[in-house]
């Protein structure tokens, strides 16, 4: 947020351009040739919205430390996509956020005679009626990236992601608000989850979990031995399987709960913020393998087990016809000491509740 009044600001600029921007982009080599973005700058954080994924957000950096994980893919454009089954870890490149769904989520699979791809096909679908804009709000200068992002099949579902991405000069904070539409008629699957992917050098030996947790589970046999373990981060290790840790999470009389990965040695972290209510599911990925070092922190309306497993118990989450459904997250800086102790507290009183 701006320190000092619009007047004096622009009395202190040419162009705002100098202090914070939005502006489009397009790659121009590799498997990303033609990939089109919106490259975001608000002084301190850095950031780019991917208008041909879905309007994810691949590179997010602050005061130049780079926050995010990036797969051995790297950028890939629309024509290098594969979505089928496994092939699916070739397209999938990480970044700050890729968003799963509708039909399915996490691991591929057969069903009803029906393929479902890893993590759905959201992610890579391209974005539509694409805006980006910057402007003064009183004396904030705000900036915004939104566009629409439709999964259809003739025959088959019509589900509209209305999403808004917004930042102003100056803040820690990124705010994400989705509106999801069902403009078939017919109830459709809404199966959601929010792939968030922290990497080096914000993730290293040094930093930490903190989640407002209640209980927390293994996804699976790999991952139980080492359940103690789940909010520390080892160093890089040859060939490290990837673990998956289910959490229930604590959250406030309105249904807000966080996620943060804080690194007390670099003095920085990230808070991810999103309501229990809407998002009830939360799985954390962690990969310490070398060259796949990562982190995910993933808030989801359905479970890690996917499209059959909820199926199978009766309850896959549907959006009746006509009707919408809406989830906010906000991705916060945390910046100095105090930062880390006031989250470190904040899911100690939490969890307390």
């Amino acid at each position: 947020m701006t320190t000092v009044s619009k007047r004096d600001m622009l009395a202190r600029t040419g162009s705002m351009q100098q202090l914070a921007s939005v502006r489009p982009l397009t790659y121009r080599e590799g498997r990303a040739d033609g990939l089109t973005a919106y490259a975001v700058r608000n002084g301190p954080l850095a950031f780019d919205v991917l208008a041909d994924k879905g309007l994810d957000i691949g590179d997010f950096s602050y005061r130049g430390v780079g926050f995010n994980f990036l797969s051995k893919p790297g950028l890939i454009g629309r024509t290098a996509y594969d979505t089928h089954g496994g092939e699916a870890l070739r397209s999938i490149m990480g970044g700050m956020l890729f968003t799963a769904g509708y039909e399915n989520i996490c691991a591929p699979c057969a069903f009803d005679g029906k393929d479902f791809p890893m993590h759905g096909r959201i992610r890579t679908t391209p974005a539509e009626h694409r805006s980006a804009d910057a402007f003064w709000d009183g004396d904030d200068y705000v900036l915004r990236v939104s566009g629409e992002i439709r999964e259809a099949e003739l025959f088959g579902e019509n589900l509209v992601l209305r999403r808004s991405i917004e930042t102003r000069l100056g803040e820690r904070i990124v705010r994400i608000v989705d509106e999801v539409e069902n403009q078939a008629f017919r109830p459709e699957p809404l199966m959601l989850l929010y792939h968030f992917n922290v990497g080096h050098p914000l993730l290293s030996d040094t930093a930490r979990l903190v989640l407002p947790a209640l209980e927390t589970r293994p996804r699976d046999e790999t991952s139980r031995p080492h359940l103690d373990d789940w909010a520390s981060v080892a160093a890089p290790s040859e060939n490290e399987p990837e673990y998956v840790f289910l959490h229930e999470l604590a959250a406030d009389a309105a249904g807000n709960t966080f996620a943060a990965l804080v690194n007390p040695e670099l003095k920085l972290g990230v808070r991810l913020g999103f309501n229990r209510k809407a998002l009830p599911y939360f799985m954390q990925w962690k990969s310490m393998a070398a060259g796949d070092y990562a982190l995910g922190l993933e808030p989801a309306n359905s479970s890690v087990y996917g499209r059959p497993h909820h199926v199978s118990a009766g309850d896959l989450h549907m959006l009746p016809p006509q009707t919408k459904e809406t989830f906010e997250l906000t991705i916060t800086v945390l910046d100095g000491d105090e930062d880390i102790d006031r989250v470190q507290n904040e899911a100690r009183r939490l969890s307390r509740r």
